[in-house]
């Protein structure tokens, strides 16, 4: 299933808004946008600093005092 770039990156944008199963997909969706060479390469930039951004929320979200994510 081919989501448009701008889908993907809206999705990030809210991943903190969503169910675990839905944040999962947008995850995995994002990654298959990183995977493909045919992209720009300055757009998978944009999607991986965003990835980064939402997996960093995540790992604060996630953990609680000396725990690790």
């Amino acid at each position: 299933m081919t989501v448009p770039l701008r889908t993907v990156y809206a999705n990030l944008k809210r991943i903190d808004e969503v169910d675990v199963e839905t944040s999962a997909l947008y995850r995995q969706r994002a990654q298959e946008v990183l995977a493909q060479s045919d992209i720009n390469l300055g757009r998978r930039q944009v999607i991986a600093r965003r990835l980064m951004q939402a997996n960093q929320f995540l790992g604060m979200k996630a953990t609680t005092g000396g725990d690790s994510y």
